[in-house]
């Protein structure tokens, strides 16, 4: 497909719904439509994301009301939990393809997500309609469908750190995973709250979810196991997240078992890549150096006494997971170049 696609975005004034307008606006393919906000119905998108104020003649955005909303070729829904289900049918009317970054239709037992998230789910009907939008796992489904699924930035961080092991069948059955996520103050969205206020966020290292965690669901859906165990900590940063996944492997591995298992899974991922340098400070994943790309970098460190693999990813929890994975999604599910407006490599020093 190579004409420029009607793209409206539904919920744009928060994180998640900014920094997909800002990619979406240097995509080659792409003409935004509309950019719907309640709160700031009338204003212009660069009032609340100053980074977008328009420069060399763009036309600047003004943000409409969902009731205003028209049919488009693609929609995103950029919405807080639980408003897309319940809206599904009318926005399918709109569009011919919809991706939704919300937790909405990641989760396809329906008995896992009434346990996560505390209610049944309100559109039971459609969540087999949704493929689950990491394409590093889920590209053939993703190709296949017009609905998409968003992901969990914990849960994706954690599921790249962990596939290869898991498709090798490296993992121990009898052990558990057990990951801990470090995360940036972004991850609670734009709205402020006592504890997104300064004195309190500011210096501190606190543990979100120790337990139960609702990204938890989704490592172990996509690795086919239940007993998987995710720990959330916020620390000082905005945007990042590093996940560290402790995993247990048959004893006598070695590390070029391990570089066989990386290589196999993500040689040909145009956003995945594997850092296991030998020295320097960079020498593992690190979020920072990761800020506004769609990229993901992973690696591993393994005791080969107890056959214990610590196994990293570092991400941009707006970008690889969020707004960038669901720009990737749409690029593999319109048939276009799927790195298309995702080229940005990151900066250093930041």
């Amino acid at each position: 497909m190579t004409a420029r696609l009607r793209v409206s975005i539904v919920g744009g004034s928060g994180y998640g719904g900014g920094e997909l307008l800002r990619l979406l606006l240097g995509h080659p393919n792409v003409e935004i439509s509309q950019v719907t906000s309640e709160s700031q119905t009338g204003h212009y998108a660069h009032s609340v994301h100053p980074n977008l104020r328009p420069s060399g003649g763009r036309q600047p955005i003004r943000f409409t009301s969902l009731s205003e909303l028209k049919p488009c070729d693609v929609l995103f829904l950029a919405m807080p939990h639980g408003q897309a289900q319940r809206r599904i049918d009318r926005f399918a009317s709109l569009a011919g393809y919809i991706v939704d970054l919300s937790a909405d239709f990641r989760l396809h037992d329906l008995g896992l997500y009434q346990r996560y998230y505390g209610e049944p789910h309100a559109a039971p009907g459609w969540v087999e309609r949704f493929a689950y939008g990491l394409p590093e796992v889920n590209r053939a489904a993703i190709r296949a469908s017009r609905y998409v699924s968003g992901v969990g930035c914990n849960a994706t961080a954690a599921n790249l750190a962990l596939l290869p092991l898991a498709r090798a069948g490296l993992l121990l059955p009898d052990r558990p995973v057990i990951v801990d996520v470090k995360a940036g103050s972004s991850e609670g969205g734009a709205s402020p709250s006592a504890a997104s206020h300064h004195p309190e966020r500011s210096g501190a290292v606190r543990s979100f979810a120790p337990t139960g965690h609702r990204h938890e669901a989704e490592v172990a859906q996509t690795l086919g196991r239940d007993d998987v165990y995710l720990s959330v900590t916020s620390i000082e940063l905005v945007r990042g997240v590093l996940a560290t996944a402790h995993a247990w492997v048959a004893p006598g591995l070695t590390d070029q078992d391990l570089w066989r298992a990386y290589r196999a899974t993500y040689a040909a991922e145009p956003f995945v890549r594997i850092v296991h340098e030998r020295s320097g400070i960079y020498r593992h994943p690190e979020p920072k150096l990761l800020i506004g790309t769609n990229l993901a970098d992973v690696g591993w460190q393994m005791d080969p006494a107890t056959g214990r693999v610590v196994a990293l990813a570092a991400l941009d929890n707006l970008g690889k997971g969020a707004a960038g994975a669901a720009v990737q999604c749409m690029n593999i599910m319109l048939g276009l170049e799927e790195t298309a407006g995702l080229g940005f490599m990151g900066l250093h020093p930041v």
